[in-house]
């Protein structure tokens, strides 16, 4: 992968496909752009397309401690250096944190706004105690299996860890979450002590597209609800049997909706 350094840290992005827009990738936390290849291979005949990993995330490098300011800040000198132009700003949980704070922020740089299974709101107080005890738990011992499996319910749908059928991609989804490094406990920080951004998201006037699974335990579909009642002109679906990782568990449903959505704000 190629990298780029923005904010004095090395970031690690993907660059494919062809077309006048560019659509960028943000991916979720404790995750990488590799949540979105289903989306990137759909969009590169069509769309330049640019995922890239968090700083502290993926191959990205690790850094201290930092908040969804910084990561905000990483974004817009990617989108400068590497595009110059607006894109199209597609972001799921933690990077839709980053995409509304772009849009509100700095809406030159944003033609248009994707967010997947993401929050307006600061984290509940009633999961701070459960993510603290994980979070602790991750710094002296990495994710062990036993903790990948506390996760997996909250990142993915129930009905969706049932199906036998998904038995190889849940194998290999919890593998990509035993990779993490002990250093994600700073991005999980920056997660569960992020400040709440109801009155800013008002501020954004671009075209808006909301997305959020029925079994989403992370950010409800009421988060969703809230942001699509906050932003003018916004429009939401809900994807049925999808949880906090509807570009994993429902990609061609995630794929059809993004795709039909670039089309109609085009014309």
């Amino acid at each position: 992968m190629p990298e780029i350094e923005v904010n004095g840290v090395k970031i690690n992005y993907v660059d494919t496909g062809i077309g006048e827009e560019t659509v960028v990738f943000s991916h979720s936390l404790l995750f990488s752009h590799r949540m979105f290849q289903d989306q990137i291979d759909f969009l590169k005949t069509t769309f330049r397309v640019i995922a890239y990993d968090h700083r502290g995330q993926g191959q990205s490098e690790v850094t201290g401690p930092f908040d969804m300011d910084t990561l905000t800040e990483d974004a817009r000198e990617l989108i400068k250096k590497l595009i110059g132009k607006p894109v199209h700003f597609a972001g799921l949980s933690m990077g839709g944190f980053v995409g509304m704070r772009l849009a509100a922020r700095h809406p030159e740089l944003i033609k248009s706004l994707i967010l997947l299974d993401t929050s307006a709101n600061s984290e509940p107080v009633e999961n701070l105690p459960k993510y603290k005890m994980l979070n602790g738990m991750v710094n002296w011992f990495g994710i062990l299996p036993p903790i990948a499996n506390k996760v997996m319910p909250i990142m993915f749908a129930q009905s969706w860890l049932l199906n036998p059928l998904n038995g190889d991609r849940i194998k290999f989804w919890k593998n990509q979450l035993s990779s993490n490094r002990k250093s994600i406990t700073a991005s999980v920080e920056g997660v569960i002590y992020r400040k709440g951004i109801e009155s800013e998201i008002r501020k954004i006037t671009c075209p808006t597209l909301v997305i959020v699974g029925d079994e989403d335990v992370a950010t409800k579909p009421e988060k969703a609800k809230f942001i699509q009642m906050s932003i003018k002109g916004a429009k939401l679906h809900m994807i049925p049997g999808a949880g906090h990782s509807s570009s994993i568990e429902k990609p061609r449903e995630v794929n059809r909706l993004i795709g039909d959505w670039l089309v109609e704000i085009a014309d």
